[in-house]
């Protein structure tokens, strides 16, 4: 799994445009039994990557894996994936066996380009792939109603690319968008399904908290 990286904006535009058309919103092909949570981070001149397995049946941890690298890519509102990407892509080669589906602190298609990091990452890795944002990107929405389970759709040129969906009684909902080889209701259903206690799906909460420890340790470095 190798991701392509621009050497100027203008390529880093064309090689999103180009992986949007690759996107295809499908239903899984099976029922996921594996996920994995991504997330990443950056200290420095460094970017720290973690990527964990999950098992969805028990929301156990079963193993878990990250990457340092040096960071290579400015940040740019829009293009997170290259700056974020090759990191994350190297911390999931590093699992012990591919995931059914991978959570990603991010965005899908909820994207000015219909590519943010979900879709993105999960173009490049063949794998289903969903984003899972704590902030809005794009696009508009109504409020959902306050209780865990409501949502309402995220509309972007009256396009529905995502859900905005409240994972626990009365706090702030998440943004869901399908990234790759998912359909949005599944994708709505997993990440509510992996929120057990709090606000965030237990995979991703997992892989947030081994970045900021990786951080930590390379602050004290």
């Amino acid at each position: 799994m190798t991701m392509e990286l621009p050497t100027t904006m203008v390529e880093a535009k064309q090689i999103q445009e180009a992986l949007a058309r690759r996107v295809r919103l499908v239903p899984l092909k099976g029922t996921p039994g594996i996920i994995a949570g991504v997330d990443a981070a950056f200290t420095g001149t460094m970017t720290v990557a973690a990527a964990v397995l999950f098992d969805l049946a028990t929301m156990s941890c079963l193993a878990e894996a990250h990457h340092v690298a040096v960071t290579t890519f400015p940040y740019v509102p829009g293009y997170l994936s290259f700056r974020e990407g090759p990191a994350i892509l190297a911390a999931l080669a590093a699992l012990p066996s591919p995931p059914d589906v991978i959570l990603c602190d991010g965005q899908g298609i909820a994207h000015p380009r219909k590519i943010g990091i979900a879709s993105h990452l999960g173009v490049v890795a063949g794998i289903p792939t969903v984003g899972c944002a704590k902030s809005r990107l794009v696009g508009e929405f109504v409020e959902p109603p306050p209780e865990r389970g409501t949502w309402s759709d995220l509309l972007l040129a009256g396009e529905t690319v995502g859900a905005v969906l409240r994972t626990r009684d009365r706090v702030r909902p998440l943004f869901v968008s399908p990234g790759h080889l998912i359909t949005l209701d599944e994708a709505r259903e997993l990440v509510l399904r992996c929120c057990v206690r709090y606000r965030l799906p237990e995979p991703i909460r997992h892989a947030d908290g081994l970045v900021k420890k990786l951080k930590r340790d390379l602050i004290r470095e």
